[in-house]
């Protein structure tokens, strides 16, 4: 807004007794935009002064009158106001005159200008607008300086408020400055330390808190000067000496600059939690031993009762294992007890049915070996890319003559499931044991499903399952219609030994055995079941690439014969080391035989041409594998096929078995040696039988 339009300190008031001066200045200013007005004497224009009036325009004649009604008039103006006078003088008055002109007016006011006559018209509206400027500058003062005295009291309204919340407050509050002396208390300082905050601020404290105190907060104190928010603890006992403890933090004040120039102390009263605490901790100390008495006869209890369980499940497991073990050995000791009674009475006709009972029996036995073995996850497993879809199908035919005649069975295979990594006999066991199982829990007929299908494990699929990692599997599911199993029972299944069927008609193998095929074949075993509804059995199998369901479908090829090669036989069993060795002659190998690994080392060390290392797995001090790794020391390219029965490394062959080595499981046929021992010879090492 400019000088001539302003609010306040806009108009000229002009006073020339004489003449037509005063009309023709009105008339002139007038028309350059001014709010002018023209006064007869001092006291007429005494009256119009007021915060409107932006300059005075004065010529000498009119200063001849004694101006007190003005003067008057400016003395009630404000500290900040002081109206510019322009003060016109007449040419004969000279410097000497100008100056007592100057003089007279100074009784009026401190800010005159004295121009001679006769003037220009621009040079009086140029002096006119110079001295309105300043006069629209002292109204720009004014308002700063009420905004300061506004702000003045608004500062000092807020610090009485902020004093008289911070007296309010249970805390001790304070300012200490980079000399740590306070700079500010609060009235909580009078409780505390006995001191009004007048008697605070200003000392050190050092006097405030004593020496000792000082020395508990002093470093605490350096890292708030440094910059960092400090917390901590202390002791401040009360007047009387009874016990206080305190939380005190320590704020850090930047000032305009960044710089760290005090610290904010705040301290408040924690000795009711801290007692509360101490009562707590106390409470927990006492139901911690508590319960660490109750933990330890729970655990006493917990001890005994699986010791009892265990008895429990070893008398299951006798009770089982030696029903079964004695049928089987009934029928092999018989068998053989016949025939020797035949052949000596030379009865030679109807052997064969005896060596056939016998050899029936050996199985059985077998097969209740490998499932000791697999539900211990310590039967050697033959893992390689299997057909599922193909395997499957080729159990039908079986499944049907075991199952009675009022169960239908149904074999379902996805055409999008490929091949799986699994032990392809141990798979086809562990079918045969839940439809067995399935059977048995289906006495009035039923459905009995045997199917595969696809499926893709995510992260969230194995949260429940951390020994399972997410991917790619094959899943073959064996359901039934049966009578189903109860939830407490159901959690109990898979454990070995387990078996709700009477002692001596069960040995809860099976399932334990399945469980364990399939976490050593790096998948998992589920079951669901609902009472009288039905149960399934889930084998989550690692999926591979497809294999060609047509896949050993073609008949083994006969049992090569060897031609004199020589053959290192390693195994402690006399019994066994006489059979294999009978073996290896009817195969026509030459057998070198060695009861322990020691003699083995000495026939290894030896310039004996050696074309193959059978050993046992299971040797006394040093087992095979550790054999086999020296036998490489000194015959690099040396054959070795192991034999076992249990080897407790060997759970998956291809983590126990190098580079040119193999393994067959006790107990084997006389044709599945020959052809194992074919396959690891050279081309041309052997001839067929």
């Amino acid at each position: 807004m400019g000088h001539r339009t302003a609010s306040e300190g806009h108009r000229v008031l002009i006073c020339t007794p004489f003449g037509r001066d005063a009309d023709s200045v009105v008339a002139l200013l007038s028309s350059r935009g001014y709010d002018a007005l023209a006064f007869r004497d001092l006291d007429a224009m005494a009256g119009a002064i007021d915060e409107r009036v932006g300059v005075v325009l004065l010529s000498e004649e009119a200063l001849r009158d004694t101006p007190a009604a003005l003067a008057h008039a400016l003395s009630r103006q404000p500290d900040w106001s002081e109206i510019p006078f322009v003060l016109l003088a007449t040419p004969h008055a000279g410097s000497a005159g100008q100056e007592a002109l100057r003089r007279m007016a100074s009784t009026l006011t401190g800010n005159a200008l004295v121009l001679e006559r006769p003037l220009g018209a621009d040079s009086l509206v140029s002096t006119i607008a110079s001295t309105m400027r300043s006069r629209q500058r002292q109204f720009v003062l004014r308002d700063r300086l009420r905004e300061l005295e506004t702000s003045r009291q608004q500062l000092a309204q807020s610090e009485a408020e902020l004093r008289t919340v911070a007296d309010a407050l249970p805390v001790l509050i304070s300012f200490l400055d980079r000399d740590l002396h306070y700079r500010f208390a609060n009235r909580a300082y009078e409780d505390w330390f006995g001191k009004s905050p007048a008697e605070i601020v200003g000392r050190h404290v050092r006097e405030v808190v004593s020496d000792e105190g000082f020395l508990l907060r002093e470093q605490d104190m350096r890292r708030a000067l440094a910059g960092e928010t400090v917390r901590l603890e202390l002791p401040m006992p009360r007047h009387d000496g009874e016990r206080r403890d305190a939380e005190i933090r320590y704020l850090p004040r930047r000032d305009a600059s960044g710089a760290v120039d005090g610290f904010h102390v705040f301290a408040i009263d924690v000795t009711e939690r801290k007692l509360t605490e101490e009562e707590l901790a106390g409470r927990v100390q006492d139901r911690t031993a508590a319960l660490e008495r109750e933990m330890a006869n729970r655990t006493r209890a917990e001890a005994a009762l699986r010791q009892s369980q265990k008895m429990e499940a070893v008398g299951q497991l006798t009770g089982g294992i030696a029903h079964d073990f004695n049928n089987m050995l009934t029928g092999i000791i018989g068998a053989l007890d016949i025939m020797r009674r035949r052949i000596d009475s030379g009865r030679l006709g109807d052997l064969d049915r005896f060596m056939d009972a016998a050899s029936t029996s050996a199985q059985r036995a077998a097969g209740l070996t490998a499932r000791l073995l697999a539900f211990s996850r310590r039967q050697s497993l033959d893992l390689r890319p299997t057909a599922i879809n193909a395997l499957v199908h080729s159990l039908e035919e079986l499944l049907r003559r075991t199952v009675n005649e009022n169960i239908a069975l149904a074999i379902r295979t996805a055409d999008d499931v490929t091949g799986a990594m699994v032990d392809a006999n141990q798979l086809e066991n562990a079918i045969l044991n839940l439809a067995i199982n399935a059977r048995d829990a289906m006495p009035d007929g039923g459905q009995l499903t045997v199917e595969t299908r696809a499926v893709e494990l995510s992260d969230r699929d194995v949260a429940a399952h951390p020994d399972v990692e997410p991917g790619h599997y094959v899943v073959v599911a064996v359901s039934d219609t049966g009578v189903g199993i109860a939830p407490d029972v159901l959690e109990k299944v898979f454990d070995p030994f387990f078996t709700t069927k009477p002692i001596g008609q069960g040995t809860g193998l099976g399932l334990s055995m399945v469980y364990g095929l399939a976490r050593q074949s790096g998948g998992q075993a589920r079951i669901h079941s609902k009472p009288g509804v039905g149960t399934t059995v889930s084998l989550y199998l690692r999926a591979v690439d497809p294999v060609d369901d047509r896949a050993g479908t073609s008949p083994a090829p006969a049992a090569p014969q060897g031609a004199g090669q020589t053959v290192l036989l390693v195994e402690d069993d006399d019994s066994v080391r006489l059979l294999v060795h009978e073996v290896l002659a009817e195969l026509s190998y030459h057998a070198v035989e060695a009861q322990e690994a020691q003699a083995a080392i000495a026939v290894l060390q030896s310039d004996r041409a050696i074309d193959l290392m059978i050993s046992d797995v299971g040797l006394p001090g040093m087992n095979g594998r550790q054999l086999a790794d020296i036998a490489r020391l000194h015959r690099p390219d040396l054959p070795i096929l192991f034999i076992t029965g249990y080897a407790e490394n060997a759970a998956i062959r291809s983590g126990f078995l190098g580079t040119n080595m193999a393994m067959i499981t006790k107990p084997f046929a006389l044709d599945a040696l020959a052809q194992k021992i074919a396959e690891m010879l050279p081309d041309g090492r052997s001839r067929p039988r």
